[in-house]
Parts: C-alpha cells; sequence; structure tokens
C-alpha cells in the first residue's frame, strides 16, 4: 500500500537534504519572477543566496490569502501564462476568489501525492472509484479524478449532487471505492436508508474523505453505515489541492508529503515555530511547484506535527487531524471553541453529527446555542425525556468548553444538509 517507496520511506537525512535543494532552487525562482516576493525578502534581507540550512526557512517572510487576493488574479505566478495549462480558484463566498495556476509538471505532482493518497487508501488498478467531490474551480474533484486514473483504476466522475443518481450507479457499476466530503458520505448514507438501498448488494469498500474537518466519532459512524473502510487526506487549492498528506494503513495521523511540502507549525499570535507536537498553525511551503509556488504560506488550520516512526514504514512527518481554524475559531467569553470539540462530545452521547452553534451577543454577552437533531426514535418521546436529554448535553458539552451553553434538540431533519462542505456555524455577532 505505499505508491513511491523511495520518496515515502526516504531515509530522513537524504530528505532533508533534498527538501534544502529543492527549497533553494524555489526561493531563487519566485525572487526573479514574482516582484511580491522579492520585495518581501528584501525587506527581511535573505536573498536566495543566504539560505544555506533548512532551519534559514524560519527567517523567510509568510504568505497569507490577503496577498494573494491583493495579487489576484496572476500577481503571483512565477511561470508565463504560455506555460500555465491550469487554473483553479478557492471557493470564497466574499470578495475575490484567490486564483492558483498550474503548469503540466505541477499537475504531474498532483496526480502524484494523489496516487499516493488513494494507494494508502487501499485502492489499486481493479477498483471503480466514484468522484463525488465537486468539479469545476474547486480542485477536489479534479484531484481525485487524475490520482484514480494515475493508479490505473477506473473513475466514475460524478461529482456533488443528484443523490439517487449517485446510489444507482454505485450499485450498478460495482463501485468499491467512494471520494467525497464526509458530510456528504453520511448524507448518502441516510439517503440510502430512506430510499431502501440494499447495502447488501454494493461492493463498496473504501472511503477518501476530506475538505472538511471530523471527528473519529463521525469516521466510526460513516464506516458503521456504510461498511467501508474510510481514510482521511488533507489539501487546500492554494498548496495543490487534494494530497498535501493523507493517512496510511496505521490511521495515526496524516503522511505530509515532505518531497513535495515542508510544514511547520507556528502560534498564529507569536508567529514563532512551535516543537513537534504543540498544538498551532499549519504553515505550509511548496518546494517543487513552477506556476505558483508559494513561501510559508499560513493555512489557518489547526493541527500538530508528529515525526515517530509509523508503523507502514513510512518516514514521512504526520499531522494530526484538523481541529479548526484560527480565523473561524469561535471565541464565546473569552473560551476558544471548535465545532469539532462539539460534534465529539454529541457523537459519544449517541447523537447524530447533524448540529448547529448559533452565536449571538445579548446584553453584551455572548452566548452560544447548540441546535441538534434527535434520532426518529427518540423525536416521539415524552417531554421529560426530552428535556433529560437536553441537560444532559448541556452537562458534558459545559464540562468539555468550560462555558454554558443552551442545547436544542430539533426533529430529524430539520438541520440542512450540504453536498459540499458542511456548514457548521451561524454566528449572528458578525450580521
Amino acid at each position: 500500500m505505499i505508491w513511491d517507496r523511495e520518496h515515502e520511506c526516504m531515509e530522513r537525512g537524504e530528505l532533508e537534504a533534498l527538501q534544502l535543494s529543492r527549497l533553494q532552487e524555489m526561493v531563487e525562482r519566485i525572487y526573479n519572477h514574482v516582484p511580491f516576493y522579492k520585495e518581501k525578502l528584501d525587506e527581511a534581507d535573505m536573498s536566495p543566496e543566504k539560505i544555506t540550512c533548512l532551519s534559514d526557512l524560519q527567517r523567510l517572510p509568510f504568505t497569507t490569502k490577503t496577498d494573494l487576493r491583493d495579487h489576484y488574479p496572476f500577481g503571483m505566478f512565477s511561470s508565463p501564462m504560455e506555460d500555465i495549462v491550469r487554473i483553479h480558484a478557492s471557493s470564497g463566498t466574499t470578495g475575490k476568489p484567490t486564483v492558483v495556476g498550474y503548469t503540466e509538471g505541477d499537475l504531474d505532482i498532483w496526480r502524484e501525492v494523489m496516487a499516493r493518497t488513494l494507494t494508502s487508501a487501499g485502492m489499486g488498478k481493479k477498483d471503480i472509484v466514484q468522484v463525488a467531490f465537486g468539479y469545476g474551480l474547486f480542485t477536489g474533484g479534479l484531484g481525485a479524478h487524475y490520482g484514480v486514473e494515475k493508479i490505473g483504476a477506473s473513475v466514475v466522475p460524478m461529482s456533488t449532487g443528484n443523490t439517487k443518481r449517485q446510489l444507482m450507479l454505485m450499485e450498478d457499476f460495482g463501485v468499491t471505492g467512494i471520494c467525497c466530503t464526509p458530510s456528504y458520505a453520511l448524507f448518502l448514507s441516510e439517503a440510502m436508508d430512506e430510499i431502501g438501498v440494499d447495502k447488501s448488494k454494493l461492493k463498496l469498500k473504501y472511503g477518501v474523505f476530506g475538505a472538511e474537518p471530523w471527528t473519529t466519532e463521525m469516521r466510526d459512524t460513516i464506516e458503521r453505515n456504510l461498511g467501508i473502510r474510510s481514510t482521511d487526506i488533507y489539501g487546500l487549492s492554494e498548496i495543490i489541492g487534494p494530497g498535501v498528506s493523507f493517512e496510511c494503513e496505521a490511521r495515526c495521523g496524516m503522511h505530509v508529503n515532505e518531497d513535495l511540502f515542508i510544514p511547520e507549525i507556528i502560534d498564529p499570535v507569536t508567529m514563532e515555530v512551535l516543537p513537534d507536537g504543540e498544538q498551532g498553525e499549519l504553515v505550509i511551503t511548496t518546494i517543487t511547484k513552477k506556476g505558483m509556488p508559494l513561501l510559508r504560506y499560513r493555512t489557518r488550520d489547526i493541527t500538530r506535527l508528529h515525526r515517530e516512526p509509523c508503523s507502514c514504514g513510512r518516514t514521512l512527518v504526520r499531522m494530526e487531524k484538523v481541529v479548526g481554524r484560527s480565523d473561524d475559531m469561535l471565541i464565546i467569553r473569552g473560551v476558544n471553541v471548535f465545532p469539532s470539540q462539539i460534534e465529539s462530545v454529541l457523537m459519544n452521547l449517541g447523537m447524530a453529527p447533524h448540529y448547529l452553534l448559533v452565536v449571538d451577543r445579548v446584553d453584551n454577552l455572548d452566548t452560544l446555542e447548540v441546535q441538534v437533531e434527535v434520532a426518529r426514535e427518540l423525536a416521539s418521546d415524552t417531554i421529560r425525556n426530552i428535556e433529560a436529554l437536553q441537560r444532559k448535553l448541556e452537562g458534558e458539552i459545559r464540562s468539555t468548553l468550560n462555558i454554558g451553553v443552551k442545547v436544542r434538540l430539533v426533529e430529524p431533519r430539520t438541520i440542512q444538509r450540504s453536498e459540499g462542505k458542511a456548514v457548521r456555524v451561524l454566528d449572528k455577532r458578525k450580521q
């Protein structure tokens, strides 16, 4: 279950030598071809020839999403447009999207990292893989698509939506693997029960899920409902798309493709680099991309890095599941709150992972209401039992977050489902 043993299992010293060489080439490229980076590097007094060891990376400037938007659309490209063969853009809800350009070589790298990802999930040439990530400017669909083709498997380019057709083709084509968001995988499993799909007729074995944070408890529910083994992946459009990191069969973190991307963890306030094992914001430097290389890109995703040996044999560093984003983190009465913390509590108590966090400010005091769907068998329960469940949930969430919350139990199917990334927060303080 290893696609590229040479690079995925490279000895650490050899890997770091490769990283340094590629980092030096990349910095020279952006210094000479991207005016934004030349100005930033000159301000830091860090011309390319001053990079002599990997630790020099910490002396280089950061890149943010605002930088990308300020240079919209093509100001961050380091290749001429005649060499750019693909353009993607992030799905921003306000302002201009962030634009990413790929050379043919960049697309080859993307195919490579997704081949590593899918192989690690157990997929191979004999599999039929349904891609239910969105296609188009979003990178998910095409990234998974070309990865499936790279390993020689058969791809069903379904994209998102049309759930009944998704399920029909899954059964008729004998689909063995599916790629989508975890929330959509859960939605599909619900739809199977509603439509009456005979799960024993499905050949589904593997699920590769990403594009949004999801808890271990949600993974257990998906695997139980669909009868599959699921694998977590991580990526973002600005870096390359899906495939930046991936889980192996040990499922003790996602291996970062370090021969292509250098990860760091920083304190999002002080921006100091943190040691392995400490939680902070993930920063990534691309060291092989040509179309739009990024130097120390602040992902805003909160995680940890671990370098202990992995039983799978890979030597690549592992990142934990993303618990939230530094820019989406809720601050309720001075307490940092991530939706994943609440999801974990709900699922440990047997609730379905369909919830909405409603944040408001009443009389200058922040309030948090957790709307939670109850199962059909509970919806008709007595008022006394419903109130007891509500109090229990409030107590467990309060114990986890150390702040008081109000839980409101709602009817099944009340909270809106998403065929893409799930919406977990409604912050009325921003309205």
